[in-house]
């Protein structure tokens, strides 16, 4: 089995404080933030028990291409990206929402429409749509963003309601969450991709609202193949996903969805093996690139480390 990075322990020059979140260490010096891809995953808002070789790498490279791609929009927190798995960039105050934007009937929305109701968020959601139909236009869907335990779904009035954000700042979000829903879309046409629903997060630095987190990533976003989407629709067949979603359905067909009391069944070498395998197959699908190899003569942690203190000292 390949090595991974679980965690780091690194104590920066600068380092005013470390925090951990399901997937990512983040070190704060003042202005700016080190983030540290790990190849710890999640699910159901649950860190999972064991990590998978290459997915921070993946993931943080993916997210660092896709900044640069949508800086023209708006304004990201992203300045430099000194190894695969890190990235560094402005120390931005979070604003704690999930600005989900859905193109499509799919995942938590379904299974909410399959339950009748017919109102996400705040949004309507028209009859007559079957699973992984499209909307007659992009929703934004927002969720609050939790520090421990599941993001709930809330609305736009209920966030200004309790001073989240303002009108002014709301219409913001999702001004910038739209137009990056749309540069997203082209792009992943491009790779022969629909863009199903992702999620952007959002912070406040100097006054304005930057994006920051991840971007159109497998773990952030849901795409479907665009070959033969409208035959498998036609035939009520499933869509051929490119997301993580294989891994919520592996864990759900294990009898594991985040309830409590539920056991998360066991992640075999074989299972991990082939998680981090279909990592690659999006990493190839969305850049149209081979993950370039890396120097396994040293740690992971080390290798980071050896890279960052010269640019920290």
């Amino acid at each position: 089995m390949r090595p991974v990075l679980t965690s780091t322990h690194f104590e920066l020059p600068g380092q005013l404080a470390c925090y951990k979140g399901k997937v990512r260490d983040v070190y704060h010096l003042g202005e700016r933030l080190v983030m540290v891809a790990t190849d710890r995953i999640s699910a159901f808002d649950v860190i999972l028990p064991r990590a998978i070789p290459d997915k921070g790498r993946i993931l943080n490279t993916i997210a660092a291409k896709n900044l640069l791609a949508t800086a023209d929009l708006v304004p990201n927190w992203l300045l430099q990206v000194p190894d695969p798995n890190v990235s560094i960039g402005l120390a931005c105050e979070p604003i704690k929402i999930e600005m989900v934007v859905r193109g499509y009937l799919a995942g938590h929305a379904w299974r909410q429409y399959a339950a009748g109701h017919r109102k996400l968020c705040g949004a309507y959601l028209p009859e007559g749509l079957k699973e992984n139909d499209p909307f007659p236009k992009p929703l934004i869907t927002p969720s609050t963003k939790a520090d421990e335990g599941h993001d709930e779904d809330t609305t736009p009035s209920e966030l200004t309601k309790r001073g989240i954000v303002n009108p002014e700042e709301w219409d913001q979000l999702s001004s910038y969450s739209l137009a990056l829903f749309q540069r997203g879309t082209e792009m992943a046409a491009q790779r022969g991709l629909i863009l199903v629903d992702t999620k952007y997060e959002f912070g406040r630095h100097e006054g304005g609202i930057y994006l920051i987190d991840e971007v159109h990533t497998p773990d952030s976003s849901r795409y479907f193949y665009a070959e033969g989407y409208e035959q498998r629709q036609q035939k009520g067949e499933k869509q051929k996903q490119l997301s993580k979603e294989f891994v919520r359905e592996w864990l759900m067909d294990h009898g594991f969805s985040g309830k409590e009391g539920q056991q998360i069944p066991e992640m075999t070498d074989e299972v991990v093996e082939s998680i981090s395998s279909r990592y690659h197959e999006l990493y190839q699908q969305l850049t149209g690139e081979e993950l370039p190899e890396i120097d396994l003569s040293q740690a992971i942690d080390q290798r980071i480390l050896h890279r960052l203190k010269p640019l920290l000292d």
